[in-house]
Order: structure tokens, then C-alpha cells, then sequence
């Protein structure tokens, strides 16, 4: 594995390290005398995501508690280009839920 560090034996025991009992571990890490950060890994090692700098622990740990809070319910915005439509009413960017009674709210 490419871990810095071994990981705490509750994790080990637990299947959290390389297992298949976690989604991701959040790692909070120093840049500098006082600049921290958080990073995403995945199960098998994969940094996901990285945070911006944040000035204290405490910080980075509101930070994270600011992911998990808002990524499940997240949504996700095409901003790629990839599917573009020929007319839209929609402005570019925006995620709008649909429209009561259209085909896609009666689901």
C-alpha cells in the first residue's frame, strides 16, 4: 500500500485499510509551519480529492465534516460540454430539480 504511516490497528481489525468496509478515508495532513490539509483515499489507495489550505486542524476537520455532510445529496453539473443541447432553456451550469407533472418528476 502507499500509506505514509500504518494505519491504527481499529482499522486494520475492522477492515478499513484496503478492505471493502469503507468508502474512503479522509487523511488530514501538514503543508508548511501552519497550513493543513485533507485528502480523499479510496480503498486501494487512490487519492480521490484534496483540499484547499486551511489554517488550523480544527479547520480541515470542519472541512471534511463539510464533505461528508453535503456529498451525499450533492449534485452533479455537467460542465463539460460533452451533452450539449441545441436549444435550453435552462442557463448553463445551473442544476434546476424538474418541473411538477413533467415526465421525468413523475419519475
Amino acid at each position: 500500500m502507499n500509506f505514509p504511516y500504518d494505519p491504527p490497528a481499529i482499522a486494520t481489525t475492522q477492515g478499513y485499510w484496503g478492505g471493502t468496509g469503507l468508502a474512503g478515508i479522509f487523511e488530514i495532513a501538514q503543508a508548511g509551519d501552519k497550513a493543513y490539509f485533507f485528502r480523499l483515499t479510496a480503498a486501494d489507495g487512490t487519492v480521490v480529492a484534496v483540499s484547499p489550505l486551511f489554517s488550523s486542524i480544527k479547520s480541515a476537520a470542519a472541512g471534511i465534516n463539510a464533505v461528508r455532510e453535503n456529498a451525499a445529496t450533492g449534485l452533479v453539473v455537467d460542465h463539460s460540454g460533452a451533452h450539449r443541447r441545441v436549444a435550453s432553456s435552462r442557463s448553463g451550469g445551473r442544476a434546476m430539480a424538474p418541473l411538477a407533472g413533467s415526465p421525468v418528476a413523475a419519475g
